[in-house]
């Protein structure tokens, strides 16, 4: 045998069965010939494709780069009461004439209206308030006119003895507490306001007898500031028979705040007056005249009264 015969044979033996000329393969066995139906069997499955997502559509208010021209503001619908807007028409011609005790004896014609400075007025404004809760419009006007008789100042009252301060501001509610409450709230303006009142309504609120009602109150007519809605037992009662809450509220602070989210800003300053007076001639607490009231077909307590 030649070297170059004996090199051949060798390649041919290292190269194993099936090898030779290109093109010339081992036939596939059974094994093979299953796993080849079993691929084309796959491939003629039906696939299943990915379930599409929903998509959720989110609307939201962009900021004006992002508007375009002509676009509207997204509106949140806002709850109000059914046919409030006739019912406020129509208490306003009951109360026309402004002749309700609280249209010439309250808050706003119980200060000295001449007396300087500023501060003085400011604090015969807070002491009328001080001296209105759970009293009538009557009573409280004739307090302060025996109180201004003798010079109605931060100093004078802290001058005034307990006894005398009682009897010049009864027979005014709860008028023993009311002389500690005025003694103390006088003692704070003078050693931490200047005797003078303050101006937010946290502060006022922190005063020894002075409740949410008075606060915004001393706000609009001292400050000349509107903070909120100044709600009484009047106001309370009247918009609960009317229904101009969402939901019926146990305490006037509670109904500030449901009047609060739905009545128009610029309504806040005139509702107080205006529901006070209408309490005390027409919406009494009892027997109240729903005969002579204009709203009495919209009132949704009527039918009941």
């Amino acid at each position: 045998m030649t070297a170059l015969s004996a090199r051949m044979l060798t390649r041919s033996r290292s190269l194993g069965p099936g090898a030779g000329p290109r093109g010339c393969r081992e036939e596939p066995g059974p094994l093979r010939r299953r796993e080849a139906a079993a691929e084309a069997r796959k491939s003629h499955s039906p696939v299943k494709r990915p379930r599409k997502a929903q998509r959720l559509r989110v609307a939201y208010e962009g900021s004006d780069s992002e508007k375009g021209e002509g676009a509207e503001p997204l509106k949140v619908p806002v709850w109000e009461p059914q046919d409030w807007q006739q019912q406020l028409v129509n208490i306003r011609a009951m109360r026309n004439k402004k002749d309700a005790p609280v249209d010439h004896l309250g808050t706003e014609h119980c200060y000295d209206s001449s007396a300087p400075p500023k501060q003085v007025r400011r604090y015969q404004v807070l002491l009328s308030l001080m001296l209105s809760s759970q009293t009538k419009d009557q009573v409280t006007a004739g307090a302060m006119q025996r109180l201004r008789a003798r010079g109605l100042t931060v100093d004078s009252i802290l001058q005034t003895d307990d006894a005398t301060l009682g009897k010049l501001i009864y027979p005014v509610g709860f008028w023993r507490s009311k002389v500690k409450y005025i003694k103390q709230t006088s003692a704070i303006l003078q050693q931490h306001y200047g005797g003078d009142i303050p101006a937010s309504v946290a502060e006022l609120v922190a005063l020894p007898g002075v409740g949410p009602k008075m606060a915004h109150l001393a706000m609009a007519v001292a400050w000349g500031t509107v903070s909120g809605i100044a709600v009484d037992t009047h106001v309370h009662r009247i918009a609960n028979r009317l229904r101009w809450t969402k939901k019926a509220t146990k305490s006037p602070e509670e109904t500030r705040a449901a009047l609060e989210e739905w009545l128009p800003r610029e309504l806040w300053h005139e509702i107080n007056g205006l529901l006070v007076g209408f309490g005390q001639q027409t919406c009494l607490p009892v027997h109240p005249r729903c005969h002579a009231c204009l709203n009495q077909a919209l009132c949704p307590a009527a039918q009941g009264l």
